[in-house]
């Protein structure tokens, strides 16, 4: 038996009504995923627009045009709206509300001057933008399941495909003044296409929305609130059960004179000197190195690939850097300063022993004066 485009449309409506719950579900567990929102809304209209145009029972007139086109298209632009913010979730808005109003415009212009078949065609190649647009900001996420945004991309873009067939027909045909809808292979491709495509890119969304959720949490998990930083759990996880790599080195620092922070400017002055310490390990350090905050104004850094000149060139930088931003302690000129211990790595030690003597040779720079760099001892006496 074949099935007539009007079920076809139903059958996407249903299919798109579905997306819209679970996009609702997932938005509702994460609100700070706006994306999702987007999405929702936008399947809300294209389930309006196909339900009335599946429903119309053959009628083609200005109504059964306007109002669904309209629809259609709004529905598509929060789509793409939320793309854009799937891709950066700071991402402007009115590039996708410029999208609406152009192409519900140019759709409505020749559909009220009588030219049904015009308005189709600029619907389905309207369509077919918002959704290439759709593709393009998912191609463009950096997102690291580059498997799941491709088959995204590839969804959106056959879609689009499909519309410009539907465009293309109507072309071809001459047909610029429709009675009825148009009912040929394009229209019944775009529907299947459509409906296996919004089935498909519903998936693999949901599929990195828990992904996403499931990173951010890691994330939380293991780093540092106050400073962003990684936490005390995080770093030994990666080093305590094994020994350091290769040629890296461990600095332990020690925020100077901090309780006298606390007790005279407050707990509040006492976070930003701590965020600003952070700062400068953000600035100051290389990639592949890895900062940690292991208690109070205690920070830990291992060094990869550093020799021991390296590493007293990093650890000065950083010592000089956050004297250099002057933050002052009390009125008598006493500014916020780092003591350092430094340790480069052996082959007979693990991390522990590795931070022992960084954390040793600390002492000794706080013993000897604080704001300062200490060397450790190869071996600590036992």
């Amino acid at each position: 038996m074949v099935i007539d485009n009007a079920t076809l449309l139903i059958g996407i409506a249903f299919s798109s009504a579905s997306l819209l719950l679970a996009l609702l579900v997932g938005w509702l567990n994460s609100r700070n995923e706006t994306y999702l929102v987007f999405g929702a809304g936008g399947m809300a209209l294209v389930v309006l627009a196909l339900m009335s145009m599946g429903l119309r029972n053959g009628a083609y007139g200005l109504f059964n045009q306007l109002i669904p086109f309209s629809l259609l298209l709004a529905g598509f632009s929060l789509v793409y709206a939320g793309a854009r913010r799937f891709r950066n979730k700071h991402a402007a808005l009115w590039p996708a509300a410029l999208a609406a109003i152009v192409t519900i415009a140019a759709t409505a212009t020749p559909l009220v001057l009588g030219l049904s078949g015009l308005g189709t065609l600029v619907l389905n190649l309207s369509s077919a933008l918002l959704m290439l647009l759709c593709a393009y900001e998912h191609w463009r996420s950096d997102d690291r399941l580059r498997l799941a945004l491709t088959a995204i991309a590839t969804l959106y873009t056959a879609t689009a495909v499909s519309f410009v067939c539907c465009a293309a027909l109507i072309a071809i045909e001459g047909s610029w003044d429709l009675t009825a809808p148009p009912d040929n292979w394009a229209e019944d491709f775009n529907s299947i296409i459509s409906l296996v495509g919004l089935t498909g890119i519903g998936a693999f969304t949901l599929t990195l929305h828990h992904a996403r959720v499931a990173a951010h949490h890691h994330t939380e998990a293991n780093t540092d609130p106050l400073t962003g930083v990684l936490n005390r759990r995080a770093l030994f996880e990666r080093f305590g059960a094994s020994k350091p790599p290769l040629n890296a080195a461990v600095l332990m620092f020690d925020l100077d004179h901090f309780k006298q922070v606390n007790d005279r400017l407050g707990h509040a002055e006492g976070d930003r000197v701590l965020q600003r310490f952070a700062g400068v390990l953000d600035q100051e350090l290389r990639q592949a190195d890895i900062a940690s905050r292991i208690g109070g104004e205690e920070f830990c850094v291992v060094l990869r690939d550093a020799d021991q000149e390296t590493a007293k060139v990093i650890a000065e930088r950083i010592r000089q850097a956050f004297a250099d931003l002057e933050l002052a302690i009390d009125d008598n000129g006493l500014i916020a300063t780092v003591s350092i211990g430094l340790a480069i790595s052996t082959t007979e030690e693990d991390f522990s022993a590795l931070l022992n003597r960084a954390d040793a040779a600390l002492y000794q720079a706080k013993n000897g004066g604080r704001n300062q760099v200490r060397l450790a001892a190869l071996r600590l006496v036992a």
